[in-house]
């Protein structure tokens, strides 16, 4: 796959949270609560997302551009969307942002890219629900089932869908007009998440209390980002050390690499869970909305 030492470890992130929902996914069955299938057609979405995502879907141009950002700052991956590019250009040249925050900037139009991909997904296996779900219990509930399952698949698309035009929108305003210093969030997965939550049926102490949760939230995502950039420079120090054949030198850097490897993938696992609880939370309460 060619794919970074950061992106390796990404990866395998995903696929131990992958692997826990199986499992828990199979007790389910086994005990009979997961007879409309809507939890394994979930799998199956998230399992796909994985799979567009690294590049292991058999499409060649569906693998990101894999690059190292730290070299000048930003990658060049592209967007895939012309107002992304415009609105990318913009910001790179109005003389509006320092290196750093040019640096949190890309990565926030990187997650916008990410929700767009996966409202993507979602639609297409929308479109595909009554062939995953032919074989239902019996013939009569068939139609209510299925309903049901379109019901809950359309819910999740417009969450989605109005996540990525406040994603958009705040783009939009922050490409125009800086960062604000006053912002409460800056790691742009936490400012997606209080924005929903805000949105969300919370009393002012739930939302005051989500409101401290997210802020360990984004002091754990900022310390993965720390261990995924000394991850990136030992894997360079790492091949330079390999060219000189110095075996000392060669062994005492294979060790930092392989504990900064295992520390990152361990990271980006509490980080992937933490934020699949917290939406959850929110998406509990935003159905609660809806009622």
């Amino acid at each position: 796959l060619h794919l970074s030492a950061v992106k390796l470890a990404e990866l395998h992130s995903d696929l131990k949270i992958q692997e826990k929902d199986e499992l828990s996914w199979k007790k389910l069955k086994a005990e009979g609560l997961d007879e409309d299938g809507e939890k394994e057609a979930k799998l199956r979405r998230n399992l796909n997302v994985i799979m567009t995502k690294y590049g292991m879907n058999g499409k060649k141009d569906s693998q990101l551009v894999d690059t190292n950002y730290i070299k000048d700052g930003t990658e060049s991956d592209t967007l895939d969307d012309p107002r992304l590019e415009k609105l990318w250009s913009k910001a790179k040249t109005s003389g509006k942002f320092s290196d750093e925050e040019l640096d949190k900037l890309w990565r926030e139009f990187k997650h916008h890219k990410e929700k767009i991909r996966e409202y993507n997904i979602l639609l297409e296996t929308v479109s595909r629900t009554e062939d995953i779900h032919k074989n239902v219990i019996n013939p009569s509930e068939e139609n209510l089932v299925k309903e049901e399952i379109l019901h809950n698949k359309h819910r999740e698309l417009k969450e989605k869908l109005r996540s990525i035009n406040q994603g958009f929108e705040r783009l939009r305003k922050v490409s125009h007009q800086g960062y604000d210093t006053t912002s409460e969030f800056e790691e742009p997965r936490v400012i997606d998440l209080w924005d929903m939550a805000k949105s969300a049926n919370f009393t002012e102490k739930e939302l005051e209390s989500f409101r401290e949760e997210l802020k360990h939230f984004e002091a754990k995502i900022e310390k993965h980002h720390h261990y995924q950039k000394q991850l990136e420079i030992s894997h360079q120090k790492l091949k330079h050390v390999e060219e000189t054949g110095d075996k000392d030198h060669l062994n005492r850097n294979k060790e930092k690499y392989a504990m900064l490897q295992e520390k990152t993938k361990e990271l980006g696992y509490k980080v992937k869970k933490h934020l699949q609880d917290l939406s959850s939370r929110i998406s509990q309460g935003l159905q609660h909305n809806e009622l």
